[in-house]
């Protein structure tokens, strides 16, 4: 084998050992509980609350839930990656909805959720399929602290904010959902690069916001390889069914304005660490070298025929699902299945220590 052939094997060799090895134990200091903002990548009920029909509280979702089938609002086969972070810090194995009425204060203490499936950075997002808009996240989380601090003492709920880990992930309805979708109208109202700007600057002032109330460990979440989602390659069909190059463009630009910003946050606030996840890589090792994660199909999503179901459309009378969710990437159209959300939460843990994060 030649030595490029070698390097490239053992680079292989040691993404797969990182994103595969389950991480176990406590951080080096110990985290208090994890909170979460985004969208339906990370989810865990809040849209079951609201009246919107972007929905996942039904089957086939949640088919692979710990202790049985439950349909919890989570978009997906099983967990999201919040919930797997949670479980390997020694947490909850389930970080709660805060909209959630079964769960209370002493349940969010360790562990909360404020994202909402279909939202983005872009307010006009969330007003498509009228989720919550990530402004009232922050809302909620300045009210949480607020019960945090009635039902812990200021000392101690500024302990739990302050050690507590973060988890932001959003911004691919912006592009799939708003822009490229046509409809709000951002598409007459800037170019590409001059959306990206915008959602930049929109995350830059949610990174500031989410500080300036206490966060101080975060991870902030890039695009996913957006133009290989299931969904995007079947409204592909003319050009033969496969990634869409031009979004997997957008992703990788507008990626790397956000780890930009990110240097500059850590530049310009000493105390605020923050660690950008590369979510993009991860996703292009799984479609080109999927053996190597016993990965079978990275077209098509588990439920129903793969090619453009999610919500309503992926469910339990919908023909053709997958047996087995561990040999696909994507659960239905848009969302990963539970595998490839642990490895995900594993690559953001690795990142989070080699960042000190944690």
């Amino acid at each position: 084998m030649a030595p490029s052939s070698h390097r490239a094997a053992a680079l292989l060799l040691l993404v797969v050992v990182a994103t595969t090895t389950p991480i176990s134990g406590a951080a080096p200091r110990r985290v208090p509980a994890v909170i979460v903002f985004g969208d339906s990548t990370v989810d865990t009920g809040n849209n079951n609350q609201i009246p919107t029909p972007l929905r996942a509280d039904f089957p086939p979702y949640g088919r692979d839930m710990p202790g049985g089938p439950r349909a919890t609002g989570r978009f997906g086969n099983g967990r999201l990656p919040p919930d797997l972070i949670s479980e390997a810090l020694g947490l909850p194995p389930l970080v709660p909805a805060y909209l959630d009425p079964a769960y209370g204060i002493q349940d969010f203490a360790r562990g909360v959720c404020f994202a909402s499936a279909g939202t983005g950075i872009d307010n006009a997002t969330a007003d498509v399929l009228s989720v919550i808009p990530l402004w009232k996240e922050v809302e909620y989380y300045a009210e949480y602290q607020r019960r945090l601090r009635a039902h812990a003492g200021a000392t101690r709920a500024r302990a739990i904010v302050r050690g507590a880990l973060h988890v932001v992930s959003i911004g691919t309805n912006d592009f799939l959902e708003n822009y490229f979708l046509l409809a709000t109208g951002r598409f007459a109202q800037f170019t590409v690069p001059e959306f990206e700007d915008f959602l930049v600057a929109g995350a830059r002032s949610f990174l500031t916001a989410i500080h300036r109330l206490g966060a101080r460990r975060v991870t902030f979440a890039g695009l996913a390889a957006i133009g290989c989602l299931p969904l995007e390659r079947t409204t592909n069909v003319l050009r033969g069914g496969g990634c869409v190059e031009e979004y997997n463009e957008v992703a990788r630009s507008y990626n790397a304005k956000v780890e930009a910003m990110v240097r500059e946050l850590r530049a310009e606030f000493p105390r605020l660490k923050i660690a950008y996840i590369s979510v993009y890589e991860n996703f292009v090792k799984l479609i080109t070298n999927p053996e190597m994660f016993g990965i079978e199909n990275v077209e098509e999503g588990c439920c129903a025929t793969g090619k453009f179901e999610m919500g309503y459309l992926c469910n339990a009378d919908a023909p053709l699902t997958c047996d087995d969710a561990d040999k696909y990437l994507f659960w239905d159209a848009f969302h990963p299945t539970e595998k490839v959300n642990r490895l995900m939460a594993n690559h953001t843990l690795e990142l989070c220590y080699q960042q000190g994060v944690l």
